[in-house]
């Protein structure tokens, strides 16, 4: 998917909302845990249900890849049916790859050969020949982790250096000699706040994917005020996981999911600029 489209279907659901997808065995609603493969139907009872409030939808692999083969079944079976129920839907692959060259490499055909997938989310810390691969490719995307919203971001991701620049900024700024806005996107974690700000002063133009809102505590108010792309083209995605997917245990899950959805996508709709 193009940026231009990304944007188009932005405005045309006034919705910048990605839904994660985290099938934890242990926490799905009990009474699908008798079906062939449970986290399949539990990921296309969500989908079905989010579908009108979001624009885009992230599965975290690692859910999946815990169940083994049955994982694997689940995710490739997931992709496809949004594909074919749902194709104006971004997906992004929570991955979170980065090894060397060769292996990026097969990281990305992986997931935009084989699982079709529209981007995929890459770690930085081995540079350049670990990104590069997953460029390239038609209408595909790179979501890079920039500062992410976990408590241990501040262990690298604010170390600085002689000049003061501090390591996050370094990330985005030498990543932008690699690719544009066209193709490179950046992790940037709600719970950052008013940090969009000095975001914004080293990627003024890039989409940013922003997890952290809903059980995380991160605000939306803020992330719009301080992260918003002006004149319709919104730069954000944000993601909710937790707050949606389990917002019920019990047999009324999707229902439950869609509701959540839609309120977040209200909120949304209110903020866009």
């Amino acid at each position: 998917m193009k940026r231009e489209e990304l944007i188009a279907n932005i405005a045309r659901k006034g919705s910048f909302l990605c839904v994660g997808l985290d099938p934890d065995i242990k926490k799905i609603p009990p009474h699908l845990l008798d079906k062939e493969n449970p986290l399949l139907e539990f990921c296309k009872a969500i989908v079905d249900a989010t579908a009108p409030y979001c624009v885009a939808y992230k599965p975290n692999l690692a859910f999946f890849e815990s169940q083994g083969v049955q994982g694997w079944i689940a995710i490739e079976e997931t992709v496809k049916y949004i594909r074919e129920k749902y194709p104006d839907q971004f997906i992004i692959a929570d991955a979170k790859r980065g090894d060397i060259g060769n292996t990026s490499t097969m990281y990305a055909r992986a997931a935009f050969d084989h699982l079709g997938v529209d981007a995929i989310t890459v770690a930085p810390y081995m540079g350049s020949d670990s990104v590069k691969p997953f460029l390239g490719y038609e209408g595909k995307w790179v979501v890079l982790l920039a500062l992410t919203s976990n408590p241990g971001s501040k262990d690298f991701q604010f170390s600085t250096d002689a000049s003061g620049e501090r390591l996050f900024e370094k990330v985005i700024k030498t990543s932008q000699e690699w690719a544009s806005e066209e193709e490179m996107m950046y992790v940037v974690g709600a719970t950052q706040g008013s940090m969009f700000q000095d975001i914004r002063r080293v990627a003024p133009k890039s989409f940013l994917l922003v997890p952290g809102v809903g059980a995380q505590g991160g605000s939306l108010e803020e992330v719009c005020r301080y992260g918003m792309l002006p004149n319709g083209e919104c730069g954000l995605l944000v993601n909710s996981s937790r707050a949606i997917i389990y917002a019920s245990s019990g047999t009324d899950f999707a229902d439950a999911a869609g509701a959540a959805a839609a309120q977040l996508a209200s909120e949304m709709k209110a903020l866009i600029c």
